[in-house]
C-alpha cells in the first residue's frame, strides 16, 4: 500500500522524539490519525476541547524540555487551539501545532469551515507556514521542528486534508539532525567584565530571579554569597531559586512579599537574571539596573538599564564570579532576611484551619496540599486567587514543578495543564489547584480524566466567585458584577462519572480528605468550599487602592451589602493593614 504524505508527518515525528500527539479527531485530520493508527508508537491523546490539546502540549514540553504537539481540524477546530499556543508562546515551550486546513481545491472560495490558518496562527508562532504541494512537506515540517525547539516557540503548519491523503515518499532526516539543542550562550569577556565593575561598585545589591534561572540555582546562590545580597524572585523563578536558598527573601509584584519589594526598592544596585517581570511600578527609581537574558528583546523593555547583557544565566554567572570582588559586609542582606523572616510569620499565620469555622482559609488549604504533596509533585495552578495561594504556600524542593499561565494569564489552564503533564509523566503525582471558575470553564475535559486512565488529583478552590476579580473591582471602588457563580456540589457530579471524589467544608475533615485524594491510585477530585472574601494583599497599597477599598465599603453600606465588609473581618485576613 502507497504511503501517504500523513505517514511521512508521523515518521518525522517520532524521528524527533514524539510520542503523543492531543488533539480532537475531524475528517481533516483522517489522514492522520490512521497512520498513527496503523504505527502504533505514536499516543492520540484524545480531549474534548483543542484548547485543552494546546494547554497541554505545553504542559509536556515545559516538563521535558522535549517538542510537543497538539493536532486540530479544519476552520473552528484548529481555531480552538490558538489561545493555548499564546501561552506556550509566551512562556517559550517547543510546541508544533498541525493545523488541517480545507481541500486545497477549494481554499479562497468561501468554503464551509474556511480559515486562513497561516494567517491566524503568526501572532502566536516563531514559524506558520501552508503546506499546498507535497514535495513542500519535508522541508516545512523538519523547519518547523527545528524552530519550536531552537527558538523555544511554536511553530504551525498547516496541511490541506487532500495533501496529507496524497500518496508520497521522501528522504527525512535523522533524529540527531532534528532533535537539535539549544546553545549555550557565554558573554564575552568584555560585557562580563563590565558587569563585575558594575557588581563590584554597587554597596546594597539585589538579585531579582526569574524562569530563565532554570538550572542554575547553585550559581545563583554562590552569587549571592560574593555580593551578599537577597534573592527575589518573580513567580517564575520561584521553582528555580526558592529552595535551599539561604538568601531567598521571598516575591514581589502584586501578589508577592512586602519583604521581596523592600529588596529592590532598597537596594543601590539591581541584576535582574533571566525574568522579563512585567510590572514596572516595583521596580526601583534610583537604583543601577544590569539586565542578563538569554533572549535579547527581554532586555530593557521594563525599566532603564546601566547594562545589558545576553547569555545563559549558569553560564553567566560562571564566568563572572571570577571577576568579583566578594563583599564582606552583610548590613543590607541581614536586614533583607529580618523583613523576609516577619512576612513570612505573617503569611504562615494565616494558613491555619480552626474545627468546625466555616468557610475554609484557601490558604490553609494549599499549605496542606503542599504538606501532603509527594517531593516530586507537578502542581498546575489556575490563574486568579490561587495564582496567589500558591505563590505563597507550596514548598518547592528542586524536584516538584510548578505550572500555570504566567506569562499569558489565561483561564482554566490548570486541568489541561495536569492532562499534559500527567500524560509525559504517568506515574508522577499530578495536581491541578483549579478555580472553581477555572475548573469549570473547560469542565468537559474532566472527563478526558476518566476517558485516558489518568490519575491527575484536582483540587477546587471552590469560592463561588470569580475572586481576583472580585478583589480588582473592590481595589478600584466599585462593587462586584457579574463575579458570583452558581456552582454544584462538584463531588457529586465527579462521582456521577465515575471518579473518586470528597467535599469537604470544614477545616476539622480537610487533612484527612486531602490525604485521601492524594493516596487514590486514580483520577480523583476533591471540592473544597472556600472563604470567597479572602483577600490577597499585595505587599504595598497605594493611596488609590485605598481610597478604592473606602469606597466599596461604604458603597456596600448603602446598598445594603454590609454583611460583606464583616465578612472580611470575621475571615481573619489584612483589610485592617490597610490602614496602618
Amino acid at each position: 500500500m502507497a504511503k501517504t504524505a500523513a505517514d511521512l508527518v508521523t515518521e518525522v515525528l517520532h524521528q524527533a522524539g514524539v510520542r503523543r500527539i492531543y488533539g480532537l479527531v475531524g475528517d481533516s485530520l483522517n489522514a492522520m490519525t490512521e497512520s498513527l493508527r496503523k504505527r502504533g508508537d505514536i499516543d492520540w491523546v484524545h480531549v474534548r476541547h483543542e484548547e485543552v490539546a494546546a494547554f497541554a502540549a505545553g504542559a509536556e514540553a515545559a516538563l521535558t524540555g522535549e517538542l510537543a504537539v497538539c493536532a486540530g481540524s479544519c476552520g473552528p477546530g484548529n481555531m480552538h487551539l490558538i489561545n493555548g499556543l499564546f501561552d506556550c508562546h509566551r512562556s517559550r515551550v517547543p510546541v508544533l501545532a498541525i493545523a488541517a486546513q480545507i481541500p486545497s481545491r477549494e481554499i479562497g472560495r468561501n468554503y464551509f469551515q474556511e480559515t486562513k490558518p497561516e494567517e491566524l496562527f503568526r501572532a502566536c508562532s516563531d514559524y506558520c507556514e501552508l503546506v499546498s504541494h507535497p514535495e513542500q512537506l519535508p522541508g516545512i515540517l523538519e523547519t518547523a521542528i527545528r524552530s519550536a525547539l531552537g527558538n523555544r516557540s511554536v511553530s504551525v503548519v498547516v496541511i490541506p486534508g487532500d495533501i496529507a491523503l496524497s500518496a508520497y515518499e521522501a528522504p527525512i532526516s535523522a533524529a540527531a539532525g532534528l532533535r537539535i539543542a539549544a546553545p549555550v550562550v557565554t558573554p564575552g569577556a568584555t560585557e562580563l567584565s563590565a558587569l563585575a565593575d558594575l557588581l563590584n561598585k554597587g554597596e546594597r545589591v539585589t538579585l531579582f530571579c526569574g524562569r530563565g534561572c532554570a538550572g542554575a540555582h547553585d550559581r545563583v546562590v554562590q552569587l549571592a554569597e560574593a555580593l551578599k545580597a537577597p534573592i527575589v524572585h518573580a513567580l517564575g523563578g520561584k521553582e528555580h531559586v526558592e529552595w535551599d536558598n539561604p538568601y531567598d527573601v521571598g516575591m514581589t509584584g502584586l501578589i508577592g512579599f512586602k519583604s521581596g519589594y523592600q529588596a529592590l526598592m532598597e537596594c543601590d544596585t539591581l541584576l535582574m537574571l533571566g525574568t522579563d517581570f512585567p510590572y514596572r511600578q516595583f521596580f526601583p527609581k534610583d537604583a543601577t539596573i544590569a539586565q542578563v537574558d538569554l533572549r535579547p528583546e527581554n532586555i530593557g523593555r521594563r525599566t532603564p538599564l546601566a547594562l545589558g547583557v545576553v547569555g545563559d544565566i549558569g553560564a553567566t554567572i560562571e564566568g563572572l564570579l571570577p571577576r568579583l570582588d566578594r563583599k564582606a559586609d552583610d548590613t543590607f542582606l541581614t536586614r533583607s532576611l529580618a523583613n523576609y523572616k516577619k512576612a513570612r510569620k505573617g503569611l504562615d499565620a494565616l494558613a491555619t484551619g480552626t474545627p468546625g469555622r466555616k468557610p475554609i482559609h484557601p490558604q490553609y488549604l494549599t499549605k496542606v496540599i503542599s504538606d501532603q504533596a509527594s517531593d516530586d509533585a507537578v502542581f498546575t495552578f489556575d490563574v486568579g486567587t490561587v495564582t496567589v495561594w500558591a505563590a505563597r504556600y507550596l514548598t518547592m524542593n528542586g524536584r516538584r514543578r510548578m505550572l500555570s499561565s504566567l506569562a499569558h494569564g489565561s483561564m482554566a489552564n490548570a486541568m489541561p495543564q495536569a492532562i499534559g503533564a500527567q500524560a509525559a509523566f504517568p506515574g508522577r503525582q499530578v495536581i491541578s489547584l483549579s478555580g472553581d471558575g477555572g475548573f469549570t470553564m473547560l469542565m468537559g475535559d474532566f472527563l478526558t480524566l476518566a476517558q485516558q486512565n489518568l490519575p491527575v488529583k484536582v483540587v477546587i478552590y471552590n469560592n463561588g466567585s470569580l475572586g481576583f476579580v472580585a478583589l480588582e473591582m473592590k481595589g478600584g471602588g466599585f462593587l462586584e458584577f457579574g463575579t458570583d457563580l452558581k456552582n454544584p456540589n462538584f463531588a457529586l457530579m465527579a462521582q456521577a462519572v465515575g471518579i473518586h471524589a470528597i467535599r469537604v467544608e470544614d477545616p476539622a475533615l480537610l487533612e484527612d480528605a486531602v490525604a485521601n485524594v492524594l493516596a487514590h491510585p486514580g483520577p480523583a477530585l476533591l471540592d473544597v468550599v472556600t472563604n470567597p472574601q479572602e483577600l490577597s494583599m499585595p505587599p504595598v497599597v497605594t493611596a488609590d487602592e485605598v481610597k478604592g477599598f473606602g469606597l466599596w465599603g461604604m458603597q456596600a453600606v448603602l446598598n445594603g451589602r454590609g454583611d460583606e465588609i464583616i465578612d472580611l473581618l470575621k475571615g481573619g485576613n489584612v483589610l485592617t493593614s490597610l490602614f496602618r
